[in-house]
Order: structure tokens, then C-alpha cells, then sequence
């Protein structure tokens, strides 16, 4: 899958605002980037295509909420990039050290915590 700058934009908003029709984000974004109504009606509609957002009927408009959190979409998107690249099981781990060299300390120990839980989750599940 992949984003535009502006679709990411959209979701960053929806995500600290939670719900937002076409208008509260054109409001937004008119003053940050300009661009017409139809282009953030567009853009919502495409990430509710894409499976990113719900949306219901009030009134006459759409109200959109994000239907995936952050951390979520992020591992997607890694998932998506992989698939393209990795060719075995030994290159995704190789590229996940590879960036693991720019965490500092702290997000050491927190991927360490979840690498456990999902070491203890497998566990449970035989």
C-alpha cells in the first residue's frame, strides 16, 4: 500500500482529531497547504477505499473517523515494503537490525518487552 504526503496528512489529522467531515479538514489544511474542497473530498475517499477510514452519514455529509490506529497502519506499511524486498525470513530480521542501530536505549528495552510478549503469546497459543 502506499500513501501520498497528502493522504498521510489526512490521517494524522483524523488521528488527533478522531472525527472530521470534509469541511472541518479542508478548514484545516486550506491555511497549512491550500488546495480545493474536491481535492480533500477525493483524498478521504480514497483512504476510505484503501480501508483506512469509516465513515456514517450525518446530515448530508460523511463524518470519517480513522479505522486503523498509527502503530497499525505503520507495521502495514513495513509488512508492504518487505514483501516487495525480502526474499527470506533471514532478510527482514537483517533489515530490522539494520535500523534498530539508530534506537536509543529506551526503545531498546520497550522492543525487547514486546519481542518477549510475543515470544509468551506464541507460547500460549501451542
Amino acid at each position: 500500500m502506499q500513501l501520498g504526503d497528502l493522504e498521510k496528512m489526512v490521517l494524522q489529522y483524523l488521528w488527533q482529531h478522531k472525527s472530521a467531515d470534509v469541511k472541518e479538514v479542508y478548514n484545516h489544511f486550506e491555511k497549512i497547504r491550500g488546495g480545493s474542497l474536491n481535492t480533500y473530498q477525493s483524498t478521504l475517499d480514497r483512504l476510505y477505499k484503501k480501508e483506512l477510514l469509516a465513515r456514517h452519514k450525518v446530515v448530508n455529509a460523511y463524518q470519517y473517523q480513522p479505522k486503523v490506529g498509527r502503530h497499525e497502519l505503520i507495521g502495514q506499511l513495513i509488512k508492504s515494503v518487505t514483501n516487495d524486498f525480502v526474499t527470506d525470513d533471514n532478510s527482514l530480521v537483517a533489515a530490522f537490525s539494520s535500523i534498530s542501530q539508530d534506537f536509543n536505549e529506551e526503545q531498546l528495552n520497550k522492543l525487547d518487552s514486546l519481542i518477549e510478549a510475543q515470544r509468551l503469546k506464541l507460547a500460549q497459543d501451542k
